[in-house]
């Protein structure tokens, strides 16, 4: 069953008090050089010295007298001296021009080109130090990175932190085609970024994300930039993304992780979209189990991956003891949880062993340790097999020795804030849905449950957006000019209309506003927005019905009408 742990919504502050009293420009020079620079101050001196070799070759060369093809004294012009000299250096060689060269003038070539060779050592010896100097191939690769980003003509995240979480989520962004520009302080992980086996070539880069001028190499900026998403493991670090994107692009939603409540709270000053915090919400979604089965029973079974099965209602939880084996900050916070929810609580720790479980109806795991957990787990399972057991796993390789076990519920931090970021990014409106379930009563869910059930099964449905447009339902749209469409309607089976699909509407906005589990007689109006949680083989019959004039006409009144463009020009409304 999957974890609750991660639904929590940061509460925001009153969007209308503004935080930003002056818009400035994001800085985007960071505090690098570039690289011609860095060139040109670094062979500065072996430059000069090889144009110094060069410009007294060719004086010299000409103030040498040389002798002409009739035995006349000649002097080489500069620009015959300029030439023989810059061949010379070339080693190309072509010979003694305009005229054989005497003693003299062989002795000063003999001298220039040794000197030259000298001076065209030194400034290669040069090149190839400065070419393995660390600060230079940083100023290419921070001016790469710069056109890189630059570049980009379609809508990125700027992803802050490529550790353990932050992998997760480019991974499954990628794998839906969403663009990214990721920042980390560690230079490692930038090189593991350029490693993965993504679908697209991720621009990265190694900074110090506190720097704003940083933020605006990455992204910040950029008109195209959709978003930005703090996840580093410093709760500093978070709060610094934070509070640059809020004063400096106020336009831009920003999801941010934090580790403690002073962080979380440091950070829902600045009103950021969201700000998830895993371990604080654990206690807090532990008491939605307890004292709303049925809520949890409905969210879990909506967050899990499409084709879940409906997890077991578990009542009672309130009725003995819980037990609560854990080290650390974690144990002790869930422990004065489960008190201030006027519940028996027993506080262990696990170097002590395994715990008294009699009478327990609920145990929690949470030693710092996947394999401690695991064994804590397994003796309550076979010393109370009815028991709720909760897991805490730290490590993702152990993740399929977790799913084998299935305990009633897991908490991975990391999986948690991966989650629920890439719900907020790719559905925010079906995240919005779930908030509202968890605000209302089991006598709610349980209807809910009931009507979802009976429309799409024990699985859990996919979820989809709608949009009434001229794009993305142009039947509809234009039956819509002058028609009427019942949303019920819109979930008819579009070749038999006396039946229904495995569809069911969770939210419609209408005019802005925003209607959870919107009543079947609802009419509907172009440009309204739908989500609706369905069946995969639903939706693409669904499709029929907004993109066929004669299907949408069909649900709608019950008329069957040939599909000719001919009947759509003197028939159906809006033509």
């Amino acid at each position: 069953m999957a974890s609750l742990l991660l639904l929590l919504s940061g509460r925001r502050r009153d969007a209308t008090v503004r935080l930003r009293r002056r818009a400035v420009a994001v800085p985007i020079e960071a505090s690098t050089t570039d690289a011609v620079f860095l060139v040109l101050r670094r062979m500065r001196l072996p430059l000069a010295m090889l144009v110094a070799i060069f410009t007294i070759s060719v004086a010299g060369l000409t103030a040498i007298p040389g002798v002409d093809a009739d035995g006349n004294p000649a002097h080489l012009t500069l620009f015959d001296a300029f030439y023989f000299m810059s061949y010379t250096a070339t080693t190309i060689g072509f010979g003694e021009i305009p005229y054989a060269f005497t003693i003299p003038q062989r002795m000063w070539v003999t001298f220039s080109i040794y000197a030259s060779v000298i001076g065209w050592a030194y400034v290669f010896g040069m090149l190839f130090a400065l070419l393995q100097e660390q600060s230079f191939q940083d100023a290419l690769a921070t001016g790469a990175f710069r056109r890189r980003v630059r570049a980009f003509r379609e809508p990125f995240l700027l992803v802050a932190g490529y550790g353990r979480a932050g992998r997760m989520l480019c991974r499954e962004l990628d794998a839906l085609g969403r663009r990214m520009v990721v920042l980390d302080s560690n230079p490692r992980r930038i090189e593991t970024l350029a490693a993965d086996q993504l679908a697209s070539e991720i621009p990265g880069i190694a900074g110090d994300v506190h720097n704003p001028a940083v933020l605006g190499l990455a992204g910040l900026g950029h008109a195209q930039c959709e978003g930005v998403v703090a996840l580093t493991s410093d709760d500093d670090a978070n709060l610094a993304v934070v509070i640059a994107t809020q004063l400096l692009r106020p336009d831009l939603p920003v999801i941010a992780r934090a580790n403690t409540r002073a962080a979380a709270t440091r950070m829902v000053d600045f009103n950021p979209t969201a700000v998830i915090n895993p371990y604080d919400r654990y206690g807090t979604y532990l008491m939605l189990a307890l004292h709303q089965p049925v809520t949890y029973q409905l969210v879990s079974w909506l967050i899990s991956p499409p084709g879940s099965e409906l997890p077991p209602l578990r009542e009672g939880l309130t009725d003995g003891r819980w037990v609560v084996c854990a080290n650390g900050v974690f144990g002790e916070e869930v422990a004065a949880d489960l008190t201030a929810a006027g519940l028996e609580v027993v506080l262990t720790n696990p170097a002590d062993g395994n715990p008294d479980l009699t009478g327990v109806v609920g145990f929690i795991a949470g030693a710092d340790n996947d394999t401690v957990n695991l064994a804590l787990a397994a003796h309550a399972r076979l010393t109370s097999p009815d028991v709720f057991l909760t897991v805490r796993q730290h490590h993702h390789s152990n993740g399929p020795l977790v799913e084998a076990f299935e305990p009633d519920a897991v908490f991975v931090p990391n999986d948690l804030v991966v989650l629920e970021t890439l719900a907020r990014i790719i559905t925010p409106l079906y995240w919005s849905f779930i908030d509202h379930v968890l605000q209302q009563d089991d006598s709610w869910s349980r209807d809910l449950l009931a009507r979802i059930v009976d429309r799409c099964g024990e699985r859990t449905p996919h979820s989809t957006r709608i949009i009434l447009d001229k794009t993305g339902a142009p039947a509809a749209w234009r039956w819509l000019q002058g028609g009427t469409l019942r949303l019920e309607d819109l979930t008819r089976d579009p070749t038999d209309r006396g039946s229904f699909l495995p569809v069911v509407p969770l939210v419609l906005i209408h005019d802005g506003e925003t209607v959870y589990a919107p009543a079947p007689e609802t009419i509907l109006a172009p440009g309204d927005t739908i989500v609706v949680a369905a069946r995969s083989a639903a939706i693409p019959i669904l499709t029929m019905t907004l993109y066929y004039d004669s299907r949408v006409r069909y649900v709608a009144t019950g008329d069957q009408v040939p599909e000719t463009w001919v009947w759509r020009t003197l028939a159906l409304p809006g033509h």
